[in-house]
């Protein structure tokens, strides 16, 4: 076993309030990891991390092989004291690149050739390349090395894919057991087929990682249908173990996730779209740069206790957008980041106090609404 210990404190039907204990701290769940690609969560320091109470964030193993490389890493002790953050780290595999990095690539039975988005140069990232890689950047929580099959590839593709996640899987978890003392994942892929998300968790879960991913979701798929997926296999999971979506952000997404017994979840969401512009809040999101907030001298949220919402008014932000000031960005970055890890706290008392259900029918009114008056 690797270096995690997770309890499971309170549930309200297939909803988790959970505890991970890691090299770097203690994760409480239902919670959010912020994605940090480039060993950063962009726009925003450690600090402002710490103070908005990011419990644990998620960096990018593929892309810090290319760059800054591992022998940076290794000069540096990992990737912990790289970018100066002392909180837990988990580390994607490079599978998801297998997805999104089409161009010059070629997957074989023994891994998957891809190109570089940086030079062009061509890498064969192998289970065995994948956990040197993130042994080197010694997280706290390690993905096994999957492949995740687009959904619009069919079914004897993510047939495929589930057969090689199940290899890459046993050779990951052989291979990080003689390197490391990381706790290490395995993910369930199967695209939008029951019947082959049923034949992934069965495989899978057959071996002893320390806890499980629900992958290949998220990634172009109706709403409804990852949903129906999530409804499908979530709560089948081990009960003892973690459960991880990779690749969830949007507040009514997440309460879902949650229904469906998920622990952790993480998204580029709440900075991608704070950079363009909308706040998220308990009534929705709104873009902050409409016309209608120019002369506006009330926070983003009047009972945010954010550094943004404290210290500046929708006016303004709205103004260093519209002069394309970076700052505007920065101050939007951190509200959002504040108002997803604040979700996460509200969540967590919600099942403790028995009022999941409630609150997560609130979320989605609210969105629902949101969406509707467009």
């Amino acid at each position: 076993m690797g270096s995690l210990r997770f309890e499971v404190l309170k549930t309200v039907g297939n909803a988790r309030r959970g505890r991970m204990h890691l090299p770097h701290g203690i994760v409480e769940t239902p919670t959010f990891m912020p994605v940090g690609t480039n060993a950063n969560v962009k726009l925003v320091t450690p600090h402002i991390l710490k103070e908005n109470n990011v419990q644990i964030i998620l960096s990018n193993a593929f892309h810090l092989y290319l760059k800054p490389g591992l022998d940076v890493i290794r000069e540096f002790g990992g990737l912990h004291n790289f970018m100066n953050w002392d909180r837990p780290i988990l580390t994607d595999s490079g599978g998801f690149q297998v997805f999104s990095l089409k161009k010059g690539q070629k997957i074989t039975d023994d891994g998957v050739w891809i190109m570089s988005p940086i030079d062009g140069s061509k890498h064969y990232i192998t289970p065995e390349l994948s956990m040197e890689i993130q042994a080197t950047l010694g997280s706290d929580i390690v993905m096994a090395f999957d492949y995740c099959a687009d959904p619009k590839d069919g079914y004897d593709e993510a047939k495929r894919s589930v057969k090689l996640t199940t290899k890459w899987a046993k050779r990951s978890l052989e291979h990080l057991r003689r390197i490391s003392h990381q706790a290490i994942f395995g993910i369930i892929q199967g695209a939008i087929y029951e019947d082959l998300r049923e034949m992934s968790l069965k495989e899978i879960t057959e071996f002893d990682f320390d806890g499980f991913a629900i992958g290949g979701l998220s990634v172009g798929e109706p709403h409804e249908v990852t949903l129906k997926m999530v409804e499908f296999i979530g709560p089948k999971m081990p009960p003892d173990k973690p459960r991880y979506f990779m690749g969830g952000g949007s507040p009514d997404l997440l309460v879902d996730l949650v229904a469906s017994g998920v622990d952790i979840f993480d998204s580029v969401f709440p900075t991608r779209v704070a950079r363009h512009g909308l706040a998220v809040t308990w009534n929705g999101k709104f873009n902050i740069r409409s016309a209608r907030y120019k002369y506006d001298k009330t926070p983003i949220d009047e009972n945010c206790t954010c550094y943004t919402c404290r210290n500046f008014s929708k006016g303004y932000i709205r103004h260093l957008f519209d002069r394309e000031e970076v700052l505007g960005q920065i101050l939007l970055t951190i509200h959002d980041i504040h108002f997803m890890m604040e979700f996460g706290e509200k969540m967590r008392e919600s099942i403790e106090n028995g009022t999941f259900y409630e609150f997560r029918e609130k979320v989605k009114k609210a969105y629902e609404k949101q969406a509707s008056e467009g």
